[in-house]
């Protein structure tokens, strides 16, 4: 009885879509607006994502030891830095590296290597470029480089770190903190804003598509159906407006981030669209397809649910 009573709903709930043909394309074009701009939610968080990523990548700080100190000594401060939690990452440059890298950015001003030729030694240390975990993390690991108490810093009761460059690049660092928490902020924010705008525009367009079939739900009224049965086939064609307008985005957006990353890729900034979309497929295509069911279904129940009580 179950069963047959589900295959009845679902039924009418598709003859009721194709029946109702320019109401349907209307809620199928609203539908596809309300899930292109959830796909576009989703793809402009991977692009802030990237760009939040890059910023990253660009801010860090150095640690330059004296020439005295040894690679075992520096190696050492590594290690504790490479302990912190706040740590991302630590690059180690030795004082020969650091020499090559200097002659290499110079080698166009020929006074300054003549005059570092003359030089007997080296007079530069080895160096530390620390990454953390996030721009506002800095500070902190700053404050560990710079205490007297650290023992590991220290040798033969010898200061081994010459200086650290967290003071030149504070304000830059802080600007880049403040810049990624706004972006994640704005983000948040838009997309919840977008999707609330989007959800009352489906729940409206179905809620006329419902009021057009007023005559219907009468009749089904007079001839004594449930209320589940006179729901139901307006939620299995709001499903299918969900399930038409899922696809459409998924294709379209398959196609024109192909086009867009093979044309202008240079534009992005190393940002590689189509990758990324096809990297996140499934998850998109089962955020599109839930998102396209639940909305049109529950936003058809509640549209139906509100004309029944009225």
């Amino acid at each position: 009885m179950f069963w047959l009573s589900a295959k009845r709903v679902w039924r009418g709930g598709i003859q009721s879509f194709f029946r109702n043909g320019f109401v349907s394309l209307s809620s199928v074009i609203i539908m596809t607006i309300t899930l292109f701009i959830i796909s576009s939610v989703f793809i402009l968080n991977g692009l802030l994502d990237f760009g939040v990523s890059q910023v990253k990548e660009k801010v860090d700080i150095s640690v330059y030891f004296v020439t005295t100190a040894s690679e075992e000594e520096v190696l050492d401060v590594k290690m504790s830095l490479e302990a912190l939690p706040e740590v991302s990452k630590v690059d180690y440059i030795s004082s020969d590296q650091a020499l090559a890298d200097f002659k290499e950015k110079n080698k166009g001003d020929e006074l300054t290597l003549q005059a570092l030729a003359q030089l007997d030694e080296n007079p530069l240390g080895a160096s530390l470029n620390i990454k953390a975990k996030d721009p506002s993390q800095y500070e902190g690991i700053a404050d560990f480089l710079n205490s007297d108490s650290n023992e590991l810093l220290s040798a033969s009761s010898t200061k081994i770190i010459d200086s650290v460059n967290y003071s030149k690049n504070k304000l830059i660092i802080t600007r880049a903190s403040r810049i990624l928490d706004s972006i994640n902020t704005v983000g948040l924010a838009l997309a919840i804003l977008f999707i609330v705008i989007s959800v009352v525009i489906v729940f409206n367009t179905i809620r006329l598509s419902i009021y057009m079939s007023r005559d219907e739900i009468s009749v089904m009224h007079l001839v004594g159906a449930s209320t589940k049965f006179i729901k139901g086939p307006f939620v299995v064609s709001g499903m299918v407006c969900g399930i038409i307008s899922a696809f459409l985005v998924v294709t379209f957006f398959a196609i024109s981030t192909y086009f867009v990353t093979k044309y202008y890729g240079n534009y992005l900034v190393g940002f590689d669209l189509f990758k990324y979309y096809m990297g996140n497929f499934f998850q998109i295509l089962g955020v599109l397809f839930g998102s396209g069911i639940l909305l049109g279904g529950l936003a058809s129940y509640l549209a139906v649910h509100k004309y029944l009580k009225n």
